[in-house]
């Protein structure tokens, strides 16, 4: 079962804020949480001048969850620190949700949207119900969504009538401030990073697809080479579900097996915040955004020792990607 078609069943399964006008036109940085305790580190993405933190907010969190506890998780998020959340059509209810949640902090956060569309009809129709959905006029990022498959994926949204005419026009017209794709292939990114000139790919740095998989180094060298940030998924993934695992039924909105033990998901996410990122958005459940927040605010180097500690590990493993 791919991503899509797990949120789909997930989804099936559950029972105009205005932008700050210096934001919105590029300011270079945005204001930290207010309180005084200790919050998360930031970094640059790529050379914008914007800062965002470390540990990226997934919108999977609040899908089909009570509005109270889906404000009450964004509130908790903002106030440690987090300032990027990132979100799509495709996940159940989660724009419906993410956008009241987030609306009293808008201003000061860095809202990453997505488009499963590849026709410019699609596209410009998700753009809008997205926007409203998330009660904003624009968003900080927007890209091209899962791209997997070189003809069907790039070829068709950079085709005449395609999504990315859309995209172009919305970023011109203000609706967007930086353009990026999502990428579970890399033969999928590098077609599209030699395509056009995008602010960023969003793509796994997962240590056992790394290591076993020999699966994100290609990506990662050709998004530095073109001066693209990078932005990480799946750092706290293991490997893929082993048949008839009971922890299926705890953990519903991973399509993978999440890493629990904490000595390994210590490791593993810093090993992902290692590599020459600027962050790395969290899984779907609510704990273990807490986790990912709390090692990010924490957050050392990986070892070489540490990092053969999971290498060993990984020979373990089924990684979720391959090369």
């Amino acid at each position: 079962m791919d991503r899509r078609d797990f949120l789909k069943m997930a989804t099936m399964s559950a029972a105009a804020f205005a932008a700050d006008s210096l934001l919105h036109k590029g300011s270079a940085e945005m204001k930290p949480a207010s309180s005084n305790a200790a919050t998360l580190p930031r970094r640059a993405y790529g050379k914008t001048g914007v800062q965002l933190s470390i540990i990226g907010f997934g919108g999977i969190v609040v899908m089909n969850a009570e509005q109270e506890n889906a404000n009450r998780a964004v509130a908790e998020a903002v106030e440690r620190g987090v300032n990027y959340f990132d979100v799509a059509p495709s996940y159940g209810n989660a724009e419906e949700k993410l956008g009241p949640a987030l609306e009293p902090y808008r201003k000061n956060a860095f809202l990453a949207c997505k488009t499963g569309q590849r026709s410019r009809e699609g596209a410009q129709a998700e753009l809008k119900r997205s926007l409203e959905r998330l009660r904003t006029d624009y968003f900080d990022l927007y890209q091209l969504h899962g791209i997997t498959d070189v003809k069907k994926d790039v070829d068709a949204a950079f085709a005449e009538g395609g999504a990315m005419e859309v995209l172009i026009e919305a970023k011109k017209a203000g609706q967007i401030r930086y353009l990026g794709f999502s990428a579970h292939s890399y033969a999928a990114a590098l077609a599209a990073l030699d395509r056009f000139e995008f602010d960023s790919v969003l793509y796994p740095v997962n240590y056992a697809s790394w290591f076993k998989g020999k699966y994100g180094q290609k990506t990662m060298e050709r998004a530095q080479a073109k001066g693209a940030a990078r932005l990480a998924l799946k750092g706290l993934a293991r490997q893929a579900w082993p048949e008839k695992d009971p922890a299926r039924d705890t953990w519903k909105k991973c399509w993978y097996q999440p890493i629990t033990d904490q000595h390994e998901q210590e490791l593993a996410l810093r090993w992902t915040l290692s590599q020459p990122i600027t962050a790395a958005v969290t899984p779907g459940e609510e704990a273990l955004l807490h986790r990912a927040i709390e090692i990010g605010m924490a957050f050392t180097p990986i070892t070489a020792e540490e990092e053969q500690e999971l290498k060993t590990l990984a020979e373990q493993m089924t990684p979720i990607f391959r090369s």
